[in-house]
């Protein structure tokens, strides 16, 4: 049975959630949500959004901080296409980590958290600068993942990838 997603609701992570339900098929990302999202959040390392399903239950996660590009990264028909400034680094949004619980596996988690993430980045953007969303992809297929929703991946990185603010905004 599929859930829609007025079945969740996505907010700030809190002491209030109760973690140690979670689980999911990366070991790292299910340990980085019991062990130390919270003391990130509280030191301003990186925001941590929980979905919630109806009852409480934590279905999935993402985190975002900033970070930067160096604008030597970037492909260099984008740079001279976009007209960028000449600093050596450029401020991004970094998609840190994204999982969703294995009970609602095949419900569209993910792609919910994704479009929550990229909608929340690109909110912000407009309040603290911000040229695109970086994600680092685990393995292959999280960077088919990323890339069946428009992220293009750096030259010189093929599993750090990237989507631009003017892209966000058409979605």
């Amino acid at each position: 049975m599929n859930s829609s997603a007025s079945d969740f609701h996505i907010e700030p992570l809190s002491g209030d959630h109760d973690r140690t339900a979670f689980s999911c098929e990366a070991a790292p990302l299910e340990r980085y949500l019991k062990e130390q999202a919270g003391q990130e959040a509280r030191k301003n390392v990186a925001a941590t959004f929980v979905l919630l399903a109806d009852d409480n239950r934590i279905a999935g996660y993402y985190t975002l901080s900033s970070t930067n590009i160096p604008v030597d990264d970037l492909p260099p028909e984008l740079v001279k296409k976009l007209r960028l400034p000449r600093y050596p680094q450029l401020p991004a949004t970094l998609l840190g980590r994204l999982a969703r619980h294995s009970a609602f596996r095949g419900q569209g988690i993910g792609e919910l958290l994704l479009l929550d993430a990229l909608k929340r980045a690109y909110t912000l953007s407009k309040q603290i600068a911000s040229l695109a969303v970086v994600v680092d992809a685990k393995d292959e297929r999280a960077v088919r993942f990323y890339k069946d929703f428009g992220f293009e991946p750096f030259p010189d990185s093929p599993d750090r990838l990237f989507m631009q603010m003017d892209t966000i905004a058409k979605l």
